[in-house]
């Protein structure tokens, strides 16, 4: 057959001009192309055409720390099309094909007849929690999610005692706080000599109480420890905080890690915050395994807006937590600052006594006598009162019951009344 394309590619040659017949063109790249491939690129077009779908559903896997979890999806006329297995929640790529990608040795990748795709994941920790995609690279990608659920190993504290009459033992938590059962359940004490905690986490650790007492004082205890090991977690309260130039910022996380993490700071491009000058770092113990790490900024410039990473590692893992930093205009915190000291300006609040000067010094101005006695000063006060109440239509409730106050300081009860009931008139027929 090659024999046969080199004589007709001579034919063409030395019998048609090769730009009059654009048909011969053609026909010789496609022969030099045949020859080159051996037809592979008829294959592989072949193959493009075909519609890879997902067989079944991938099903959710529960699994107890330290054992090993199987995610597996099916794929049918998966042809020249790859399959990869991704972490969502990270958007990690963690297999494609038969390789694995992540750098964590405890993930395996295997196939069979190019068909089915199984992820291993061995040694389980409470950070594989979560979900998990499977993906086929057509155009458009196609996807199907599985997630995998850990929990804990189970636990049982044994404590015994030996007395007459015989004790009865009762657990307790150290710290008060209640004791997590199966299904959830949750009591202040468990009877018996042995203490079930199914599906250990990490709100199981704490100090235990094994307390034996058989009516004869005095009751004995004993203190039991129990530590719960896991990778970092961390929390954000806040994940956007907005500050002005020139001024000071507190970034605040909390971590969460058995063993002891070791905690610090980024900025948005990894390089680690370096402690001392605008920067103040200090990690505060909340608990036996939490931590509130905070991050002072002072005072702040151009520079210091971005996204910042508080992290966290130990020997199970490591995580971290991101706070935007962003700019705020100084004028318009100036706006927010002065809102409630501009809310009542030209409303200066007076105490009684000094409305009673101002009062005074009003009606000496207005009638321009200096010797006037304090009781008609009053009488002028009250009916200056009684008119601005009469003449506002916009006189807010508070300020009615502040004037009604001030007036039955002056005036007797049964007076006050009968104002009241002339103000409250004059609303109804406005």
């Amino acid at each position: 057959m090659s024999t046969n394309y080199y004589m007709l590619f001579n034919a063409q040659i030395t019998t048609v001009p090769l730009l009059a017949q654009p048909q011969a063109v053609f026909l010789i790249i496609l022969i030099l192309m045949c020859r080159q491939y051996n037809f592979h690129a008829i294959e592989t077009a072949a193959d493009v055409l075909t519609d890879p779908k997902f067989t079944f559903p991938i099903a959710n896997v529960t699994a107890s720390v330290g054992r090993e979890a199987f995610l597996t999806c099916v794929v049918q006329d998966l042809g020249s099309y790859k399959v990869a297995w991704l972490r969502v929640d990270t958007q990690t790529i963690l297999t494609i094909q038969n390789h694995v990608i992540t750098k964590n040795q405890r993930i395996g990748i295997t196939n069979s007849e190019h068909k089915t795709w199984t992820m291993r994941i061995k040694d389980i920790k409470e950070s594989d929690k979560g979900w998990y995609m499977c993906q086929i690279n057509t155009d458009p990608m196609k996807s199907q999610m599985g997630y995998l659920d850990v929990v804990g190993s189970n636990v049982t504290l044994k404590c015994a005692a030996t007395g007459s009459p015989e004790p009865t033992i009762i657990w307790r938590r150290e710290n008060g706080v209640s004791i997590e059962l199966a299904n959830t359940t949750e009591v202040l004490y468990v009877e018996g000599t042995n203490l079930i905690l199914p599906r250990v986490k990490r709100q199981h650790m704490g100090a235990y109480l094994c307390i034996a007492s058989n009516g004869v004082p005095p009751s004995v205890s004993k203190r039991i420890t129990l530590i719960v090991h896991f990778p970092p977690m961390i929390t954000v309260q806040n994940q956007l905080i907005g500050a002005v130039e020139g001024k000071g910022v507190i970034l605040e996380c909390q971590s969460e890690a058995f063993p002891k993490s070791i905690n610090y700071w980024t900025r948005e491009k990894g390089e680690i915050v370096p402690p001392g000058g605008k920067f103040i770092a200090n990690v505060t113990e909340m608990g036996e395994y939490r931590n509130s790490m905070k991050l002072y900024i002072n005072p702040l410039s151009m520079t210091e807006f971005g996204a910042y990473r508080c992290v966290a590692k130990n020997s199970l893992g490591d995580t971290d937590g991101t706070i935007k930093l962003y700019r705020i205009p100084s004028n318009t915190v100036n706006y927010v600052e002065n809102f409630d000291s501009n809310r009542y300006k030209g409303k200066k609040r007076i105490k009684s006594s000094e409305l009673y000067q101002q009062s005074k010094i009003t009606a000496n101005s207005v009638d321009g006598e200096e010797n006037e006695n304090p009781g008609k000063r009053k009488d002028l006060m009250m009916f200056n009162e009684i008119e601005n109440l009469y003449n506002s239509k916009t006189t807010a409730i508070g300020v009615y019951n502040v004037r009604t106050c001030q007036l039955q300081r002056y005036l007797g009860l049964l007076t006050t009344v009968l104002l009241c009931y002339m103000i409250n008139r004059s609303y109804q027929l406005q």
